[in-house]
């Protein structure tokens, strides 16, 4: 495969992924901008717990129970990547029906054990967010990564790499693939400081000394960034069963958006549109996916072997089901 090495590269979207993504990319000798007109961390990615979840996720979520190997393989990704701080505290089943978790747990070969209080995973990892961007656009920036607080254009120079969130379709037609979800998390004084991360049917806790963060709703179709009284409360009380006494606890609301696609994986690869390349569509695991996706976009620009994954996260992979339609 030819190398393109050096190339002038443009990343849209300051992101988790558009962070990983510009690091990994100057790590390979690229010349790389990052476009995002709110600049880094005021975006999705900063609204999020952090969660490195393969085994609760692949459990809980019913588009990532197949895909459980990718998402450890994205979690295992990090420690490598960046001098970030991992949290393998662990987490920690708190719902109805332990018998039942214990045994879709099984069901996926997850690594757990049986406490008092519900089956525990340290498979499960967290990061800070906010800590995480710093770091990630410190080190960015340090590689010679420039920084526009602008949006892109369907013209940038050189190639271009979307990471940003639905919508965009000028930049590349698989976008229209991409369904807005809006969520709320709120960031709770008083919750648990520490400990494992609290897990429920459409719920967790992750504990800070600062503000827990409970979380999060999906709303599949929105893209407004309202805050919601009805969503707030409805988290609350499910908090209840994680943390009783949650809902008496002084919470902050905050919203933010992100995209997915039809099977809830990313779309990572070249686009049918010549010298674009995509890395969107992580839905509720962009932070976990981050620098797997990274990765495998600084190979397909450097002309090698993008990985063993690379077919389930390819762009075009839905284009089969269009002409059939």
């Amino acid at each position: 495969m030819a190398s393109f090495q050096g190339d002038q590269v443009t990343v849209a979207g300051a992101g988790a992924l558009g962070l990983c993504i510009a690091l990994a990319l100057s790590r390979r000798g690229f010349a790389v901008t990052v476009l995002d007109p709110a600049g880094p961390g005021d975006n999705a990615s900063g609204v999020a717990a952090g969660m490195l979840a393969p085994v609760f996720e692949a459990a809980l979520d019913p588009l990532s129970g197949d895909h459980l190997d990718l998402l450890r393989a994205a979690r295992d990704a990090w420690p490598d990547f960046a001098p970030i701080a991992l949290d393998r505290t662990g987490a920690l089943w708190r719902g109805p029906d332990a018998a039942g978790m214990e045994a879709r747990l099984d069901a996926l070969g997850a690594q757990w054990r049986r406490t008092p209080e519900g089956p525990f995973t340290d498979e499960d990892w967290r990061l800070d967010p906010g800590a995480a961007m710093t770091v990630l656009y410190a080190h960015a920036a340090r590689a010679g990564v420039r920084f526009e607080t602008r949006a892109a254009g369907d013209a940038e120079p050189g190639s271009l790499v979307v990471a940003t969130g639905a919508g965009g379709a000028v930049l590349a037609p698989e976008l229209d693939r991409l369904t807005p979800i809006k969520g709320h998390i709120l960031r709770v004084a008083g919750g648990p400081a520490s400990g494992p991360v609290l897990r429920g049917e459409g719920v967790y806790l992750c504990p800070d000394p600062a503000a827990a963060v409970l979380g999060a709703t999906m709303e599949a179709g929105r893209d407004d960034l309202r805050v919601e009284a009805d969503q707030v409360a409805g988290l609350l009380r499910l908090g209840e069963s994680l943390w009783p006494g949650i809902s008496a606890l002084r919470a902050r609301a905050e919203t933010g958006v992100r995209a997915g696609t039809p099977d809830g994986l990313p779309l990572v690869g070249p686009s049918a549109r010549p010298g674009v390349f995509l890395a969107v569509g992580a839905r509720r695991n962009g932070w976990l996916l981050a620098p797997l996706v990274a990765r495998s976009i600084a190979a397909y620009l450097a002309g090698e072997d993008p990985g063993p994954h690379a077919a389930r996260l390819d762009p075009r992979r839905f284009d089969d089901e269009e002409e059939s339609a």
